[in-house]
């Protein structure tokens, strides 16, 4: 049997090949890494990538609403919306982005702001695929070049966007304000608003922004490669804005910015029975128009440049110290406190001694004894002055604060001054010296530290013509819904009753009567046929004269030249309308703000027929009705 024993030979274990084992590992980490980014992409991402996919083939696009209409008092329009047409990038859907910039940028013209817009829209976080308004408010020759090269500007489109349109360009423009593109600090504030919208930046539109902006939809349309639209698959109505009724009228806000034409200065006209404003003028203004859709680099620098600062609201932000308008407040405060009466009579020499100077009156050779109503009439400087020094500073300023000066008046506009109503207290706080007696005579004819806005003074000729009701000042009567029902109607709001003895009243308005109509008055410019105007004229002095120097205003630089004033009520027994107007560096007020404030009056009552409207105190048609050119 040994032959038949095999010696049994030991079999070796093949070895595997350390490439083979390589190639293993790579294979199994190649196919764990596609099966992990599967994974991913599929369980993790899924949602995210779909909505990718479909926003490049299904887009959302915002519809703005349309704002609402503004209109005067008589319901016309004033401020209305218009189509723009709009180029549109989605930079996502240009295969080649630089290439259609550039030839987007050639057929816009230089004016175009592409690359910076584009730059401009990523750095505030855009959105992929949401549109960047390359350029707003094309011409029709470009929306014609547009449409033409559609198929070589991939991802440029056209769209059409509400534009606001201001229709009277720069009148009423500090009332009406401007609209402009939201900022990121506005998304900051205001997150249901989205870049490219327009919002209120000042006067009615920012104050009124949350009515007149309406709720934008929206619509859901399929693209195809290059971002052209295909169809329309869902679609959002977008919901316009409210209207907003102003109290404001058309043609008196005309005849008022013509009157003052080319002149700085400023008007406000009350309606003294309930605060609206009737009309509110500011010059010089600006167009509003420049805003929309966003004001070019240059024109905000030549606007916020210019000297004569044409941004600025004069009616509101101007202060101004008020002259002899404000001897009115110190009639009224000696009658009612009892240091003044009817009667009371001061000797004027044209001038009176006081702490070792010369307080001057404006008419040099003197009024004579002059008792209230003639130094009213004729604007009397030593008798108010010895009025002020009867009341002293702190009752005078007493008064002055009930009447609503030194206060900012609650009108719904930004940046409104309160002005300045001195006494002892305020000049210990604010300069940390005591009051000296000498200076309650300047502040008695409103110099020195008193300052006041056109909206003030006008506030306060309403107050003597209602009788002391101080009305918060108004400019929107209602606002309402798109089918002319009202949303919110705005009543008058008393702001405060001064207490005022009937008695005292007559005794003024009678020597503002005068200050018109008597032959002797200061404000003859101001005179009607037809109607009985009380009012006050007055001088707000920009440069203080040296000592005993008296100096020609038409010798002076126009810069150095006084602001002429005039308040204003109208009718004398049953008031419709209280006025105030400051002409800046033009004189005196009777020959300068009279004229400017009587065409109001005419164009008021030509509007509104006075009832059983009396003829003018002391008529003379024969009389002259010239000014004296130092006459305040």
């Amino acid at each position: 049997m040994a032959r038949f024993r095999r010696r049994e030979k030991t079999r070796a274990i093949p070895r595997i090949e350390p490439r083979v084992t390589a190639l293993t590992i790579l294979f199994l980490v190649v196919l764990g890494g596609a099966a992990t980014r599967l994974y991913y992409l599929q369980i993790i991402r899924h949602h995210a990538l779909a909505e990718l996919a479909d926003r490049n083939r299904i887009r959302l696009q915002r519809q703005p609403a349309m704002r609402g209409l503004v209109f005067d008092v008589r319901h016309r329009p004033l401020v209305d919306t218009q189509p723009s047409f709009d180029a549109v990038m989605v930079p996502e859907d240009a295969s080649n982005l630089d290439e259609t910039t550039a030839r987007l940028q050639k057929l816009l013209g230089d004016n175009a702001q592409i690359e910076q817009k584009l730059e401009r829209a990523e750095d505030e976080g855009r959105p992929e695929f949401d549109p960047v308004i390359v350029d707003e408010h094309l011409t029709w020759p470009q929306v014609v070049a547009l449409e033409t090269n559609q198929l070589d500007l991939p991802g440029v489109s056209l769209q059409v966007n509400p534009r606001r349109h201001y229709i009277y360009g720069s009148l009423a423009a500090h009332l009406l304000g401007y609209v402009g593109e939201v900022t990121v600090r506005d998304l900051n504030r205001f997150p249901n608003y989205a870049m490219g919208d327009e919002i209120g930046k000042f006067g009615l539109e920012r104050a009124w922004e949350a009515m007149l902006r309406g709720t934008p939809g929206g619509q859901e349309v399929e693209v195809d490669s290059v971002g052209r639209r295909l169809r329309l698959l869902r679609e959002i109505p977008e919901r316009p804005g409210n209207s907003v009724i102003m109290t404001i009228d058309l043609d008196l806000q005309k005849v008022a910015e013509d009157a003052i034409g080319d002149r700085a200065g400023a008007l406000v006209a009350i309606d003294p029975n309930t605060g609206y404003i009737l009309a509110m003028v500011s010059h010089p203004a600006f167009d509003p128009n420049q805003f929309t859709g966003g004001i070019t680099p240059a024109m905000w620098r030549a606007l916020t440049m210019d000297p004569a600062h044409p941004l600025a609201n004069r009616a509101i932000q101007g202060v101004y110290p008020p002259g002899s308008t404000f001897k009115i407040v110190d009639s009224i405060a000696g009658l009612e406190d009892r240091t003044l009466t009817p009667s009371t009579t001061y000797t004027c020499a044209g001038g009176i001694y006081f702490g070792g100077r010369e307080y001057r009156c404006w008419r040099k050779q003197g009024h004579g004894a002059i008792s209230l109503h003639r130094a009213i009439v004729e604007s009397c400087d030593v008798f108010f002055y010895n009025v002020g020094q009867h009341l002293g500073i702190d009752r005078l300023a007493a008064w002055a604060h009930a009447f609503g000066f030194g206060r900012k008046s609650g009108i719904a506009l930004d940046n409104e001054r309160s002005g300045v109503v001195p006494s002892s207290a305020w000049k210990m706080q604010r300069f940390g010296e005591r009051w000296y007696p000498a200076e309650t005579l300047s502040a008695s004819i409103g110099q020195g530290y008193v300052a006041v806005t056109p909206l003030q003074l006008a506030d306060f000729a309403a107050e003597v013509a209602n009788g002391g009701t101080l009305f918060q000042p108004q400019f929107v009567k209602e606002v309402d819904d798109i089918d002319g029902t009202p949303v919110k109607v705005f009543p008058p709001i008393v702001e405060n009753q001064v207490q005022i003895d009937p008695d005292v009243i007559a005794v003024v308005r009678d020597g503002m009567a005068g200050v018109v109509n008597q032959a002797d008055g200061t404000a003859h410019a101001a005179r009607m046929d037809n109607v009985v105007v009380a009012g006050k004229t007055g001088t707000a002095q920009v440069v203080k004269e040296a000592q005993g120097q008296r100096t020609k205003e038409d010798q002076l630089p126009e810069r150095y030249r006084d602001h002429g004033w005039f308040m204003a009520f109208a009718p004398l027994d049953h008031p419709q309308i209280a006025i105030a107007c400051i002409i800046e560096h033009a004189g005196h007020g009777g020959s300068t703000a009279a004229p400017v404030v009587k065409a109001v009056l005419q164009k008021f009552f030509e509007l509104n027929p006075p009832q059983g409207g009396a003829p003018a105190r002391n008529p003379d048609a024969n009389q002259d009705n010239s000014v004296d050119p130092l006459a305040d």
